[in-house]
């Protein structure tokens, strides 16, 4: 049986836990996968070196080869 000391320590980690907002429980997949972005990182890479590129191609086109 754990001494009072124990006790009063778990039961002060509990509340400060509590008082955080911290959950007390492991969250679901479902929750989980609700803040995940529905686009990859590695795609998103892509498309912002495709963009950016792109960009930077068509102002070096127009400033130097008039």
């Amino acid at each position: 049986m754990p001494t009072e000391f124990e006790m009063r320590r778990k039961n002060e980690a509990f509340a400060a836990r509590a008082r955080d907002g911290k959950p007390t429980q492991n969250k679901t997949r479902a929750e989980r996968a609700q803040k995940r972005s529905p686009v990859g990182l590695g795609l998103l890479a892509i498309l912002g070196f495709v963009v950016v590129g792109g960009t930077l191609f068509e102002l070096v086109r127009i400033i130097f080869l008039r």
